[in-house]
């Protein structure tokens, strides 16, 4: 048989959000016929109901909040010749508008781009039959059987809930329900202190409402930093925060003009509205995959390897419905890697280590590499510099007052081994320390490259600089 008779590598993908995405452009560069299955939309969740819109709905809290604080940089507002301290009106009916046309705008782009490149798109929902062959069903019904030399199922996952707490889409609410709100919540109660929670507790709390979070654990943001989470948890109380440590919410009820949420303990906290921010749940459920011999976790997690394979040679999984890191950037790296590996081309296997994450709060959290934690309870060992923002020259310009800059470094041989930022914008402000935990740059490599003079980046230098070791 020929080379050109050959059938082609055929691709087939359940899923279109940043893992499937990226996956099906790979494929097509690496020469392979792709077809990508998608029922809501190219992007996702993450494009079209999560990390896209909440990130403009926090954007807009922190142009808010820039607007309202203002005159602490000398900036006076006029009102008729007479001076007036700017009161912050909100339409949040206009704000959601904006951020959902945001993420059709992207959503439609990213179609546009598959299309482009050649990806044959099929609106509709798929299922394994086997591990070689997809059902996909289309938007009017239709079947279609597909023979595939690789699956990727790249599904994501939705937000969970309680059965004590069922949201309603009006007082009871999951992050999907609150671009549908028009109006600003009065007082907004927020369940659950992990990333999703906290991030929508603090966009809230700057949009103006006021805001009760119910933490289960000692403090917010559990799975971070310590000394981060402690800075964030002192600046939502400062700004009038209330946070209810160690209260596990046992039910939610909407009273018709608010909702009253019972604590285990027998407090009822009363609001207009309640976030319930628990956790996600893969949507694995009812794609065959079980039947096609893919070995998914007690949670419906499909368990992948390295390079986002699963327990089926020929069958991927990738995002938010695996057992693996649940970030965009992860999923769009897996995504990549999984067809790389099928293709035969150059497959890295992921370090998660390595990855960048970051916490949208205000001020941000970022992190990359070793945590702190992990070299106090030995299992490297390592030194850590702490660089307050407060003596930062480009911090006191911009007002900026709480943060600081942690760099951990290999004690023998003085390499970079992980960081973590506290700042505005520190999602920008971790790249430095996350190319160097990827090159395995050592302190001094970082401390002689030239930082601008004021920025924030050379915290990141004052850092490195500090942990150098004389060569005695």
């Amino acid at each position: 048989m020929s080379t050109a008779s050959k059938k082609k590598h055929h691709i087939v993908i359940i899923g279109g959000g940043p893992g499937g995405y990226e996956a099906a452009l790979a494929g097509i560069q690496l020469g392979a016929e792709v077809t990508l299955i998608e029922r809501n939309g190219v992007g996702g969740s993450a494009v079209l109901t999560d990390v896209v819109p909440s990130k403009a709905l926090i954007a807009t809290a922190d142009a808010a909040k820039a607007v309202s604080r203002a005159a602490d940089l000398g900036i006076r507002f006029h009102e008729n010749g007479k001076a007036t301290h700017p009161q912050v009106d909100l339409d949040l009916g206009a704000i959601n508008q904006r951020l959902l046309s945001i993420a059709g705008e992207q959503s439609q782009d990213m179609l546009n781009t598959l299309l482009a490149q050649g990806v044959r798109f099929i609106d509709g929902h798929g299922r394994l039959d086997g591990n070689h062959f997809v059902i996909a069903t289309h938007r009017d019904g239709k079947e279609e059987r597909l023979e595939a030399k690789t699956i990727i199922v790249a599904v994501g996952a939705h937000p969970r809930t309680l059965d004590t707490a069922k949201p309603d889409g009006e007082r009871i609410l999951t992050w999907v329900d609150l671009y549908n709100l028009t109006e600003l919540p009065e007082h907004m109660i927020v369940v659950g202190s992990g990333v999703t929670g906290a991030e929508f507790a603090s966009a809230f709390r700057g949009l103006g409402s006021q805001v009760t979070l119910i933490s289960s654990r000692d403090t917010v943001l559990p799975g971070e930093d310590q000394d981060a989470a402690e800075l964030i948890e002192q600046v939502f109380k400062r700004n009038g925060m209330q946070v209810l440590s160690k209260a596990r919410a046992e039910s939610a009820v909407n009273t018709g003009n608010g909702v009253e949420v019972s604590l285990a303990d027998g407090r009822v906290v009363k609001g207009s509205h309640v976030l319930i921010a628990v956790g996600s749940i893969p949507n694995t459920a009812g794609l065959g995959l079980e039947e096609a011999g893919i070995e998914l976790t007690e949670s419906g997690h499909i368990v992948v390897n390295k390079v986002a394979r699963t327990s089926r040679a020929n069958v991927y999984g990738v995002g938010d419905c695996t057992n693996f890191f649940p970030l965009a950037s992860v999923s769009a790296m897996q995504g990549r890697t999984a067809v790389f590996h099928t293709m035969g081309d150059v497959a890295m296997p992921a370090e998660l280590r390595n990855v960048a994450a970051n916490v949208f709060t205000a001020p941000e959290i970022a992190s990359v590499g070793w945590s702190q934690k992990a070299i106090e309870e030995g299992l490297v060992d390592g030194s850590i510099v702490k660089v307050m923002m407060e003596v930062n020259p480009r911090a006191k310009i911009s007002g900026v007052q709480d943060g600081f800059i942690k760099l951990f470094a290999s004690a023998g041989s003085g390499t970079v081994i992980g960081g973590v930022v506290v700042a505005p914008r520190a999602s920008e402000l971790i790249y430095p320390i996350a190319l160097a935990v990827e090159n395995r740059l050592n302190v001094d490599q970082v401390a002689k490259t030239f930082a601008v003079y004021p920025s924030m980046s050379a915290s990141v230098t004052e850092a490195a600089r500090a942990l150098h070791r004389p060569n005695v």
